[in-house]
């Protein structure tokens, strides 16, 4: 049998509290957590983990019924569109005879614009592969370097230009 909708709001209240606490940094074991009815640290930290599951739960229900009603959404924009961006229109000559055939290219544009957001809405798409590579291709190389090897690398590539900054420099005879 469940549970009453006063032990139900008991509980609420408590794991409420108790995430309150831990978000401000006091440990299980501490005398705060016990005085909320916990038997143990323990059991305060089960608990604490269930209703973290609870609203992870219900977070993804949520997600899901958003991502079914903008699917249909989707559906019912692409069911328009299709006809337009995929069966030919007749081009005709300025006597009224048909000359040739072209698709809606702004239907195609609109079709490819829905069939990209349902992709990137359902996680379709295969996500970017990037791989950082060293000399030639071959393994990147890493080790720790001194501070004399840092400061080499620091002072490896050309040296500023001092010259420029001494014209503007007052008492020169510039300016």
């Amino acid at each position: 049998m469940g549970w009453s909708k006063l032990k139900l709001d008991e509980v609420t209240v408590r794991r409420t509290e108790l995430l309150k606490l831990r978000r401000q940094g006091v440990r299980y074991d501490d005398e705060r957590v016990e005085a909320l009815g916990y038997s143990s640290p323990d059991a305060a930290r089960k608990d604490l983990h269930r209703a973290l599951e609870a609203h992870r739960n219900a977070e993804a229900a949520e997600v899901s019924i958003y991502r079914q009603q903008e699917n249909e959404r989707l559906d019912a924009l692409l069911e328009a569109a299709w006809p337009q961006a995929t069966q030919p229109t007749p081009i005709r000559d300025k006597e009224g005879n048909i000359v040739g055939e072209e698709l809606d290219m702004r239907a195609v544009d609109t079709v490819l614009r829905l069939m990209d957001r349902r992709a990137k809405l359902n996680g379709l798409d295969m996500p970017a592969k990037a791989e950082i590579t060293g000399a030639n291709g071959g393994p990147l190389q890493m080790s720790q370097a001194s501070t004399t090897e840092l400061e080499a690398i620091m002072n490896a590539g050309p040296a500023p230009d001092h010259e420029d900054a001494s014209d503007e420099q007052p008492g020169n005879g510039s300016g």
